[in-house]
């Protein structure tokens, strides 16, 4: 299984890069963790928010794996637990799909692409930054596999 997570936004600072590497690496060979960074729109100068957000949806759209379950992080999701999490991947690794995660940019994301979403998922309550959701959707993804794993990584 391949799991891609597209973010909007680059540049990100160097603990952040080097805090998604970590648990990148982690994965195994059964399962690849992949992120792939799309360019924000810039705003000003007549780019209004609504403007932006269909520039980027362009850009989300063009980069979503074919045959990939497409799960969308908005603040409206499903708030799910580690181990909620950890069921649905052990569905969505019995289908055979490959995985496709969706950080939005700083003005959110299209309603188009949540509708198209197979599950919307709540990372947190809390607003926090575009880096810092890469690292902490990396790290449960993680976690939710090594609970499939029987790792000892995760302890109830």
């Amino acid at each position: 299984m391949k799991i891609t997570i597209l973010a909007v936004g680059t540049k990100m600072p160097r603990w952040v890069d080097e805090a998604y590497q970590d648990y990148a690496k982690r994965f195994g060979r059964d399962v690849t963790l992949e992120l792939k960074e799309i360019k924000p729109e810039k705003r000003g100068g007549g780019v209004t928010a609504e403007k932006g957000i269909a520039a980027e949806h362009a850009r989300l759209i063009a980069a979503i794996p074919p045959r990939s379950k497409l799960v969308v992080l908005d603040e409206r999701g499903r708030n799910w637990t580690t181990m909620k999490l950890a069921e649905a991947m052990k569905d969505w690794l019995a289908g055979g799909d490959d995985l496709c995660f969706v950080i939005g940019g700083a003005d959110g994301l299209s309603d188009e692409l949540k509708a198209r979403a197979d599950t919307l998922l709540q990372l947190s309550a809390l607003t926090m930054p575009h880096g810092m959701v890469r690292v902490l959707l990396a790290e449960q993804l993680y976690r939710a596999l090594s609970i499939l794993n029987n790792h000892p990584y995760h302890r109830e």
